[in-house]
């Protein structure tokens, strides 16, 4: 028996968030007549997709398994959607951009211009950590994001944007801005270092690095955004390891200083990743092509100010 659409977005919507009420809240529908639709998928297909842990409504491995096939056939549907409006060209549309939380500060800023630029669009923009960032481009749901390396598998596309340099940063008066540059690394790890929780790329890429230079971090504390690292700081409880992108306002007003540290900054870069065959509206193709011509110059601005 075929099933429609509607039904397969709202089976969607109930995987997502494991909840009637809340695919409800999401669909603009009511709890009874999700719970319906999902009642009725589960009859016409003899099969059982959820069971209820707790107030949770789980998948079955049946249902993992249909979830699969359901994100293919509404991602295929929105594909459609967008062919249909190519000819309406850059001036409408609506796009869907997720970034890493290190990315933040000069994506938002980037958007911000693109925005002015293409005043008819609709922009989603989501900030959270690596591993939500790969759940969401397995589940096909952003345009593109920008992350820093991303991984070799998961089916995915990437184009280098450009340097993104991981500085170590001090309060102004700690005591190794009074020593002679380079200060030894050696030395710096005796410190107290405020870093990223461990599935963060950025700290994979510190910890790779020390390695590789025959030391590691001895005291650390872990916090887990980017804004609350550079508070942590500031306020005398550590040393940080950040990108050089996220410290232009801090730099700017004295509240921290860069150190200068041998074997560093850790040369990294910033990607832009997508789903391998990926189709890109009218508006996220002009978006990437905006991105890849004008970050590089708007970040440089930025550090000149």
């Amino acid at each position: 028996m075929p099933y429609s659409l509607s039904q397969i977005r709202i089976f969607e919507a109930v995987a997502k968030y494991e909840s009637y009420t809340r695919a409800a809240e999401t669909l603009n529908m009511t709890q009874p007549a999700v719970s319906m639709q999902i009642k009725q998928l589960e009859d016409d297909s003899g099969l059982a997709l959820f069971e209820r842990q707790g107030k949770k409504m789980c998948l079955t491995p049946i249902g993992k398994e249909m979830q699969h096939y359901a994100s293919r056939v509404l991602q295929a549907h929105n594909d459609m959607l967008e062919a249909m409006k190519e000819l309406k060209g850059t001036k409408g549309g609506h796009l869907i951009v997720s970034v890493a939380t290190t990315a933040n500060y000069f994506v938002t800023q980037l958007l911000a211009e693109f925005s002015r630029q293409h005043e008819g669009i609709h922009v989603t923009l989501d900030v959270t950590n690596r591993h939500m960032l790969l759940d969401q481009l397995e589940n096909h749901e952003p345009d593109m994001v920008i992350m820093g390396e991303p991984p070799k598998s998961h089916g995915l596309q990437s184009e280098r944007l450009m340097a993104n340099p991981l500085v170590m940063i001090a309060p102004p008066n700690h005591p190794l801005t009074n020593v002679p540059p380079p200060i030894s690394l050696a030395d710096v790890m005796e410190e107290r270092f405020i870093v990223r929780e461990k599935d963060s790329g950025t700290r994979s890429a510190i910890e790779r690095h020390v390695h590789k230079h025959g030391t590691s971090c001895k005291n650390m504390l872990e916090m887990r955004s980017n804004e609350t690292i550079k508070h942590a700081v500031e306020a005398g409880l550590g040393l940080g390891i950040v990108s050089m992108h996220t410290i232009q306002p801090e730099l700017d007003s004295g509240r921290l200083v860069m150190l200068d540290v041998e074997h560093f900054p850790i040369q990294r870069h910033w990607h832009i990743v997508m789903r391998k065959g990926k189709r890109l509206s009218p508006i996220a193709q002009e978006f990437k092509r905006f991105v890849m011509q004008e970050a590089p110059r708007f970040v440089k601005n930025l550090a000149a100010r």
